[in-house]
């Protein structure tokens, strides 16, 4: 059995971050802020943006250098607690 506190990710890492809220938010702003709150080192981010069929909400996803499970939970937690963010991944 494994320990729970175990991490079967390798640190640092480049991983996927997922963000999601209504087109008209400046959802990419509201996402890039937040990710250079918890990595204020990295110059520059893989941005990706998907737009809904009809138009009314947008994804983006940062490819993120991350150093530390605790750095990655810090940056979804202010995602989640934000109040334009629908949804994370």
């Amino acid at each position: 059995m494994t320990n729970p506190d175990e991490s079967l990710i390798e640190y640092p890492c480049d991983f996927p971050v997922k963000a999601m809220g209504l087109s008209g938010d400046a959802i990419e702003e509201i996402f890039t802020n937040i990710v250079r709150q918890h990595l204020p080192h990295q110059e520059t981010f893989d941005i990706k943006r998907k737009d809904s069929k009809n138009g009314k909400y947008i994804s983006i996803t940062i490819i993120l250098k991350a150093q530390n499970r605790e750095q990655l939970d810090a940056v979804y937690q202010d995602l989640s607690d934000h109040e334009k963010i629908l949804m994370t991944l």
